[in-house]
C-alpha cells in the first residue's frame, strides 16, 4: 500500500485529502508544521512514496522544506500545494525539486489523477513486461516505459521530471537541446528562462550519472546553446563539457 505524507496546516484540507486518499487504497499521514515534516521525511524511517506539500506552513515553508528534501538526496515524489499562482512561485517550487504543482483551489478528481500518475511514475505499476531499455551509458540504464532505473546493477528512484529530462536528451540523439526546450517539455513553461533552473538542475543530474560530476563525459554543456546527451565520449565530436 503506497504511504503519502500530506503537510498541510488548513485543517479542512488535510482533512478532506486524508479521507479521500484513503478510500482511493493509500496509508495517509499528516503533518501540519513544516519543520516537523522535514524531521519525519529525513529521520531515515519508512520511507513515504509520496509526499504531498503546501507552501504556506508554520515553522519553515514548503520551499524550504523540498529544498532540504533533495539537498539529503530523498527523491521522493512531490507535488505541491499553493494559493499563489504566479508563474515565479511555480517555478520556484519545481527548482528547489518539486515533481508537480497544483493551484488552490483545486479540483480533487484531478489531485487524485495527479496523485496515480505520480505514484505509476515510482514504479507502483509494473504489470508490463520488460522490455529493452530506452537508454544506456556507462553503467546506467535507464527503462523509460517502465520507469525502471538502475545503476551499476543498483536500482535508483528517479523523479518524474528527472525521467522527463533524461528522455528528452535521449530522444535528441545527440543533438543539443536548448534550455527553452528542457523546461517546456519537463516542467510545461514556455517564456523567458531563468538558466540557472536548467543549470542547475543539470547538476543535479551529473551527480546522480557522471562518475566524475566536475568533468562531465555524457551530459555536456554547449555554451550558448543547451545541453546534450553523449552515451559513447570516445565518439562525441565536440562542445563544452563546463
Amino acid at each position: 500500500m503506497p504511504r503519502i505524507l500530506v503537510v498541510e496546516d488548513e485543517v479542512h484540507i488535510a482533512k478532506g485529502l486524508k479521507f479521500n486518499l484513503e478510500l482511493e487504497g493509500h496509508s495517509v499521514e499528516v503533518i501540519s508544521d513544516g519543520m516537523k515534516a522535514y524531521e519525519a521525511v529525513s529521520d531515515g524511517g519508512r520511507p513515504y512514496d509520496l509526499i504531498i506539500l503546501d507552501i504556506m506552513l508554520p515553522s519553515l515553508s514548503g520551499f524550504d522544506v523540498c529544498r532540504g528534501i533533495r539537498k539529503q538526496e530523498i527523491y521522493t515524489p512531490i507535488l505541491m500545494l499553493t494559493a499563489k499562482s504566479f508563474d515565479k512561485d511555480k517555478i520556484t517550487g519545481l527548482t528547489v525539486g518539486a515533481d508537480d504543482y497544483l493551484t488552490k483551489p483545486f479540483n480533487l478528481e484531478e489531485l487524485i489523477v495527479r496523485v496515480h500518475s505520480l505514484l505509476r511514475r515510482r514504479n507502483w505499476d509494473r504489470k508490463r513486461p520488460a522490455g529493452p531499455p530506452d537508454l544506456r551509458f556507462r553503467d546506467v540504464i535507464i527503462d523509460f516505459e517502465r520507469a525502471l532505473t538502475t545503476i551499476a546493477g543498483i536500482e535508483v528512484n528517479l523523479t518524474p521530471i528527472e525521467l522527463k529530462v533524461m528522455r528528452c536528451l535521449a530522444a535528441a540523439q545527440g543533438r543539443v537541446v536548448s534550455r527553452e526546450e528542457l523546461m517546456e517539455v519537463a516542467w510545461n513553461l514556455s517564456g523567458p528562462v531563468n538558466t540557472r533552473t536548467v543549470d542547475n538542475f543539470i547538476m543535479r543530474l551529473r551527480r546522480l550519472f557522471e562518475a566524475d560530476p566536475s568533468r562531465p563525459r555524457h551530459i555536456l554543456s554547449v555554451r550558448g546553446e543547451g545541453y546534450r546527451l553523449v552515451t559513447d565520449p570516445w565518439a562525441a565530436d565536440g562542445g563544452s563539457t563546463e
